[in-house]
């Protein structure tokens, strides 16, 4: 309330290490949380024999896993840019995404193996009054993640930490699918069990595919429609701005970069470059995420000049013919 938000370049560096620090922070809690559910996921399926709980375990436990390559892409994101990279290491966020993808997708393919063979050789399961209550631990566990995840990702724009979070919420619902397994094989139907596992390792490669093409969207450079408006409706509506011709944006990480094209009058420089400066400020504040934009004026003929520009250029003869005429 008492301190002024301005969008200079110090404190586009400051807001994006910040983010970075809140990036690292989500990850490391929800890292030791759903190692935790693991943990006693796993013990479980020891004492039980069920492979329901087994294919909801591995997943947790590769969800967990993807943690790391996040945490190592939050850090490369505070580095400098360099002469080789010279938009920064941001990008590694989006390839952490990548990976993020490839290891719950060989999650499910492992979770769906185990189905079969159970499929095959059908087991008695033991303790289901515990598969029950470590399915409900499961779903508890990753619904506390993915809410933070989530949060924590919209707020600084990150769509892997956001995509990461998703994916926690669909392990709380598959936890829950383990219990419905035990409900099953309660009711004297066995292969509930296994049927549940197979049914879980389908829904993750289904529910992987809205991941796919988020994390696909900002390789390829896409950006949300909306918050393109939200940059046009900004930068219209600075004072001396008669129409925006171009705009770019992009997402590098979790933070914004692009350019601009702004048409103004014909007026000195100093008076176009104090009305780039204000249409970057409202910019910062119509985009918290902004890092770095390079807006540039285009200045607008005046209808004096843009009619002598449509008069035509008289020809080198007819000029002069006309100064040859004798005067009277």
């Amino acid at each position: 309330m008492f301190v002024p938000h301005s969008h200079d370049a110090a404190d586009s560096i400051d807001d994006a290490l910040e983010a970075s620090e809140q990036g690292v922070r989500a990850v490391k809690i929800s890292l030791f949380m759903l190692l935790g559910t693991t943990i006693l996921q796993f013990l479980v399926v020891l004492i039980s024999g069920s492979v329901a709980l087994l294919a909801d375990t591995i997943h947790n436990f590769s969800d967990a896993l993807t943690a790391v390559p996040l945490w190592i892409a939050f850090i490369l994101a505070r580095r400098a840019a360099t002469r080789r990279y010279t938009y920064g290491f941001g990008r590694a966020e989006d390839l952490a995404g990548l990976f993020i993808v490839a290891v719950v997708a060989l999650s499910a393919i492992i979770a769906g193996w185990q189905s079969i063979d159970r499929l095959i050789h059908p087991q008695v399961l033991n303790n289901l009054g515990w598969v029950a209550a470590a399915g409900l631990v499961g779903f508890a566990g990753n619904e506390a993640v993915a809410i933070y995840r989530i949060k924590i990702g919209q707020k600084i724009g990150s769509a892997a930490l956001v995509a990461d979070g998703v994916h926690a919420r669909i392990d709380g619902f598959t936890s829950l699918a383990v219990v419905a397994g035990v409900i099953g094989v309660w009711l004297g139907f066995p292969l509930a069990d296994p049927i549940v596992g197979l049914l879980i390792a389908a829904a993750i490669i289904v529910l992987l595919w809205g991941t796919v093409r988020s994390i696909g969207r900002r390789l390829m450079d896409g950006i949300e429609p909306e918050l393109l408006d939200r940059a046009e409706s900004a930068l219209t509506g600075t004072a001396g701005v008669h129409s925006v011709q171009a705009l770019q944006l992009r997402w590098i990480g979790h933070r914004l970069q692009g350019n601009a094209s702004l048409e103004v009058s014909d007026m000195p420089v100093t008076a176009a470059e104090e009305i780039i400066r204000e249409a970057e400020h409202r910019l910062g504040h119509a985009l918290p995420n902004l890092d770095l934009m390079s807006v540039r004026a285009v200045t607008k003929p005046t209808e004096q000049n843009a009619g002598e520009q449509n008069q035509p250029e008289p020809r080198h003869g007819e000029l002069a013919a006309h100064h040859d005429r004798p005067h009277r």
